[in-house]
């Protein structure tokens, strides 16, 4: 049970009563199954869709999980986040539904349409310089002058509780439905919904293993990994995935990476792009870069994964600005069907 987010590490419990908070707040994703993307990996692949969740991305699920539990006494104060746009989604609809002011730091160089819904949700962004500025000092500042509650991305046990219920969602449906996973491939930032994901997967199914997907020259949480220590990424190293740009992974998610956590991949933009058009053109659906590393890792790693088995593609988020996103479907040629 969780009795300081800030320092104890969720258990399936913890998931499980997340789940009861979130009840009829957030959506059950269901695993999907396509044809096509099936023969171009040569295995069977189902596809956990946050990218329709509500706000577009599996953030509501943990913003709502802590934000519902500030005591009245504190709500008062509004609350205050840090993010590059689906935190800041989750966050925003939280609080608008609460009813508590809420303020989010956003990077200049986020895309239009992330911040422009965390404006129409009503809170107050704050914009910042993502290479000069620290949002993390910003939001500190912010903090310390209001006394609002700082609800932070990743590094807090209940919003990993939240984002873990992905996990306990999709290994229910695929346990109940008869599919023994063998690989699940989930998107990370700063690590939150692997963790969490990975802590349900290790109850539910845990000859499962769970491989991590981030942009290239973000991929700390592999190099972690493979150091055994935390390892920031280089300043000033770019993506389109800008959901998945955190400096470096979390201190309670990486205690969890590195107890169940099989390994990791990269990607390129060009893949990210591509993974983008395949989801569009044979899925049927809006992917944002970051939303759609883990598909172009399993495209581009597929006998990696073919040679395990049946494998399972957390899409994240699906919050994409229109110019980028018309690049990515018209990319020619888009990933084509083996």
């Amino acid at each position: 049970m969780i009795h300081n987010p800030l320092r104890d590490l969720p258990a399936f419990d913890d998931i499980e009563d997340a789940a009861q908070q979130l009840r009829g707040i957030t959506f059950h994703t269901p695993l999907l199954r396509n044809a096509a993307l099936d023969e171009r990996i040569g295995a069977p692949v189902w596809i956990k869709p946050e990218t329709l969740q509500r706000t577009g991305s599996f953030k509501m699920r943990g913003a709502w999980n802590r934000i519902s539990r500030i005591p009245e006494a504190d709500r008062r104060r509004g609350i205050v986040a840090f993010s590059s746009g689906n935190h800041a989604q989750g966050v925003a609809e939280s609080a608008r539904i609460l009813g508590l002011h809420a303020t989010i730091v956003m990077p200049a160089d986020a895309p239009k349409a992330k911040i422009d819904a965390a404006r129409g949700r009503g809170a107050q962004v704050r914009l910042y310089d993502r290479l000069n500025e620290s949002r993390e000092h910003i939001a500190a500042e912010i903090v310390e002058k209001t006394g609002a509650t700082l609800i932070r991305p990743f590094d807090d046990a209940w919003i990993m509780a939240g984002q873990g219920t992905v996990g306990l969602e999709a290994a229910t449906d695929a346990n109940a439905a008869g599919i023994a996973l063998s690989s699940v491939i989930c998107n990370a930032s700063g690590g939150g919904l692997i963790a969490g994901v990975a802590v349900a997967f290790e109850a539910l199914s845990p000859a499962t293993q769970i491989w991590v997907a981030e942009p290239a020259g973000h991929d700390d949480i592999r190099r972690s990994l493979a150091s055994g220590r935390i390892i920031a990424n280089e300043p000033g190293c770019r993506s389109i995935a800008d959901a998945l740009l955190a400096p470096e992974p979390g201190m309670l998610p990486f205690q969890v990476h590195q107890r169940r956590l099989a390994g990791g991949f990269a990607a390129t933009d060009d893949q990210l792009l591509d993974a983008m058009s395949f989801a569009f053109h044979h899925l049927k659906l809006v992917v944002e870069p970051g939303g759609a590393c883990s598909l172009a890792v399993l495209l581009n790693n597929a006998g990696h994964f073919a040679a395990r088995g049946p494998v399972l593609v957390v899409l994240s988020g699906g919050n994409v600005d229109a110019d980028l996103f018309s690049k990515a479907i018209g990319r020619q040629p888009a990933v084509r069907v083996k």
